[in-house]
């Protein structure tokens, strides 16, 4: 065999090497998968469940934080409760600085837009403990005669209890009592006492 005849023999021999050995590359269409559709399904899922786990654990986070805030103000209410140097009709009472008084108009007995936020103030503090019975005492100035500030008193005193009455107290809580004008809070004899003597005062009976 001549050495040209030779080197074509090996030509025809690698070329089909090369030919069996790079067969044709066949492209195949994935198929989607029930596994592949189910995918997003379940991570939506999973992410719904950690959030409604989240939204729990925040809503208990706050109810315990409301928790705490009213017993705080349950011991701050107790802590404010000071007796008063004469009995009640009932027998010991007590004052709170927390229980704010409201005033009226001289010869008057309608709530006013200002004492009316002072009643809701004094309304919170008593839902926030339930177990605190008040009265109410009705005031009034020195001038008219004992009887007819007797009546107003009472009548300004009734005009409190009706307005926590409304926003939400029960009225067995709540008693009032008139003294007139037989306990003026400032014994000066001008409009500026006056002023002051002419309100409802709030005493607590139980805690």
């Amino acid at each position: 065999m001549s050495k040209k005849s030779l080197v074509m023999l090996v030509l025809v021999l690698c070329l089909g090497l090369v030919i069996t050995g790079c067969p044709k590359k066949t492209v195949l269409k994935e198929e989607p998968s029930v596994k592949k559709a189910e995918e997003p399904v379940a991570e939506r899922e999973k992410a719904a469940k950690a959030e409604e786990e989240r939204a729990a654990r925040e809503k208990e986070l706050a109810r315990i934080r409301e928790e705490e805030a009213k017993r705080a103000k349950e011991k701050e209410f107790e802590k404010s409760l000071v007796a008063k140097k004469e009995p009640g009709i009932t027998g010991e009472v007590f004052e709170s600085k927390m229980l704010k008084d409201i005033h009226f108009d001289f010869d008057k007995y309608d709530i006013r837009p200002g004492d009316a936020e002072v009643l809701k103030e004094n309304a919170s503090l008593l839902m926030k403990n339930p177990g605190v019975k008040i009265q109410i005492e009705g005031h009034c100035d020195e001038r008219g005669t004992v009887e007819y500030n007797l009546a107003l008193g009472e009548r300004r005193a009734n005009s409190a209890r009706r307005y926590l009455i409304s926003l939400g107290l029960t009225g067995d809580r709540i008693s009032t009592i008139s003294y007139g004008k037989e306990k003026p809070l400032d014994p000066g004899h001008n409009e500026e006492a006056w002023a002051k003597n002419r309100r409802d005062h709030f005493i607590v009976l139980s805690k």
